[in-house]
């Protein structure tokens, strides 16, 4: 590519990124629902931060952007993470990725945020009832990428959200969409997501059933059963530009990544990411988000990559951390382990 023409994208992509900068809204904070579809899965993209939405693959890709799916050289790709999140909180994430050839790249995936359980009060007995509940919040979806050109991959996922609080249950459609650039100058990768848009979900259940003596009927009659329901909740919609460059290259390439991000329900927000590369085989890898927000849980990330080969395949094993700022909770601990073939 021309010099002249990256200037000019580049120069595009800063009005834009100017243009939106101030579409935050701090004021919407706590007021959107779904977090399960914001919490992270794996731990390369979650080590570098998740600024590397350039040039993210396979099936790791299925969360972050849906236009890696098809920028991997590997026909098949499985891929299973553990987090062990704050308050004793689990998500577990399983996705597959498939080159159907010329057609592009299928995936599919599921994850499982798990809060395990809470005592169950109200407010008549808010030290309880002796029981508990286990609430559950799950993502399935179903990713499309291909490669358009040489230098352009495209992808979207539709997801199916579904969360269940004892009687109560919510769920509905998310969609996120995805295209990654090879700009072919000095390496570097531009990509751009939108993620999580989809309609409103509500709250509906037996337990919103009341059993009350309405208004004007009959004192001796028996009381109605009334139906009452929850508000309606957005999700938590946001917008991501993405860059990689590759700073260094040999037997330990290094490339840095930066990310902006505006957020629906929150503070616009910076992120940046470096992974140093070592024979292909070790890779070490550091992030940093940054947002004005001094109450933000987590600022930093860390993590260390190995690839194992298997004959014609591949084996990585992944691990990326996350320090919680307020010394309350435990590091954030993710592990994946993926399979190539």
């Amino acid at each position: 590519m021309k010099t002249n023409a990256v200037v000019g994208m580049a120069s595009a992509i800063l009005m834009l990124w100017v243009g939106i900068a101030w579409a935050g809204s701090p004021g919407r904070i706590g007021t959107g629902g779904a977090p399960e579809l914001r919490l992270p899965v794996g731990a390369r993209s979650t080590a570098l931060m998740g600024a590397d939405i350039g040039s993210v693959q396979g099936a790791e890709a299925l969360y972050y952007n849906p236009a890696g799916i098809a920028a991997t050289d590997n026909r098949t790709e499985v891929m299973f993470s553990h987090t062990a999140y704050i308050a004793d909180m689990e998500v577990n994430f399983v996705g597959v990725t498939q080159s159907l050839s010329d057609f592009g790249t299928i995936g599919i995936s599921a994850k499982v945020l798990s809060i395990g359980e809470m005592v169950r009060t109200t407010e008549a007995a808010p030290d309880g009832f002796g029981d508990t509940f286990s609430p559950t919040y799950s993502v399935l979806a179903f990713g499309y990428g291909k490669r358009m050109t040489d230098r352009v991959n495209f992808g979207g996922t539709v997801s199916y959200v579904a969360e269940k609080i004892l009687q109560e249950s919510a769920a509905g459609m998310a969609f996120d969409f995805g295209f990654q650039y090879e700009t072919g100058y000095h390496g570097m990768n531009l990509g751009m997501t939108m993620k999580n848009f989809g309609p409103n979900l509500q709250y509906n259940g037996s337990d919103f059933d009341l059993s009350a003596q309405l208004p004007g009927t009959d004192p001796q009659s028996d009381p109605r059963t009334v139906g009452t329901g929850a508000a309606q909740f957005e999700l938590p919609s946001y917008f991501q530009l993405g860059l990689s460059y590759p700073a260094a290259r040999g037997n330990t390439p290094l490339t840095l990544y930066g990310l902006f991000q505006s957020n629906s329900f929150g503070r616009d927000e910076g992120r940046l990411g470096a992974e140093l590369g070592i024979r292909k085989v070790l890779a070490l890898r550091a992030g940093y988000r940054f947002n004005g927000n001094d109450q933000e849980l987590f600022n930093w990330s860390y993590g260390i990559g190995l690839v194992v080969p298997m004959g014609g395949s591949k084996l990585s094993v992944e691990y990326a951390g996350e320090p919680v700022k307020t010394g309350v909770f435990d590091d954030v601990q993710h592990i994946a382990v993926s399979l190539y073939f």
